[in-house]
């Protein structure tokens, strides 16, 4: 289909070829609603975060890769490199903002409307290698002596490298030296790691399944498993000893003993209606009386 699309073109009867073309015949572009102001110089593209920025509008964090249509220009030139501002809006606000190229330090550059979030560093600080600039090429090309210098320092850096090296090639060459025993160590502990994990799951789904929880389970650390265990309730006896411990009492009792009812050994005091007091005696009935005086009676006709 792609090969007919410049072809297969419909030509209206009134078409007058000294326009210059079907867009210019009817007034269009080829480009239709991005070329809508291509008279200013200005045409929209689709352009993509290069790298994190805050929105001085609504104060929102843009993550790098986040795209937007934006107005794209030309502003000015480095050398023979042109330089390109682009305008867009936040797709959190109403604010604009405006980013432009840097050939020069092969960057981007925030005109207004954000600020950029500085994840930048020093390339030689992780020993990275840093690209010469065109200043310090032109003096390498026409200057032998600094030439001459410059060479001087690549060597002591070469050389002060050049330990950290060996280590790394000879761990390299130790590790990867026999790529089947290499490979074979790496499988086993995937497998190894591979069951683990198969067995946190049955424990973790088990336990959902005993709660009836639907949620996601996360990692167990050392420190919560202390601390649960410092906070669980455990009891100092169990039932066995506690019953053995009341047979000990009970065996031990001496009923002979005039205090044996005030032990109380798990029974339950039955409850009385009326409060009797340790100090009130009974009193003697009239039978009881009776007996006695018969029995005085007795004594004294002897």
């Amino acid at each position: 289909m792609g090969e007919r699309k410049g072809t297969n073109k419909y030509y209206p009867p009134d078409y007058d070829p000294s326009v210059g073309g079907l867009n210019k015949f009817r007034g269009t572009h080829a480009l239709r609603e991005r070329a809508r102001k291509i008279h200013l110089g200005i045409i929209i593209i689709r352009f993509e975060m290069p790298y994190n920025i805050w929105c001085e509008g609504c104060k929102n964090h843009i993550g790098m890769g986040v795209r937007y249509n934006a107005e794209k220009k030309k502003v000015g030139m480095y050398y023979s490199t042109p330089v390109y501002q682009f305008r867009m809006k936040c797709h959190l606000c109403d604010n604009h903002f405006e980013i432009k190229t840097d050939p020069g330090n092969l960057d981007y550059i925030i005109v207004s409307g954000a600020r950029r979030q500085e994840n930048r560093w020093d390339p030689k600080q992780n020993e990275q290698i840093v690209p010469e600039d065109k200043a310090t090429s032109r003096r390498l090309f026409d200057d032998a002596m600094f030439k001459l210098e410059h060479g001087v320092n690549d060597t002591n850096s070469a050389k002060k490298a050049a330990p950290a090296l060996s280590k790394l090639l000879h761990r390299q060459t130790k590790v990867w030296k026999d790529d089947f025993a290499a490979n074979q160590a790496m499988r086993a502990q995937f497998r190894k790691s591979k069951k683990q994990l198969k067995a946190k799951e049955i424990l973790d789904s088990n336990l959902l399944a005993k709660s009836s929880l639907n949620i996601s389970l996360v990692p167990e650390h050392e420190d919560d498993v202390k601390l649960a265990s410092l906070l669980a309730r455990k009891p100092s006896k169990s039932a066995i000893q506690k019953r053995a411990e009341v047979r000990t009492k009970v065996n031990n009792l001496n009923f002979s003993s005039p205090n044996c009812s005030k032990v109380k050994v798990g029974v339950k005091k039955p409850i009385s209606k009326r409060p009797i007091s340790s100090c009130e005696e009974k009193k003697p009935n009239s039978s009881a009386v009776s007996n006695s005086l018969v029995s005085l009676d007795y004594d004294s006709s002897d």
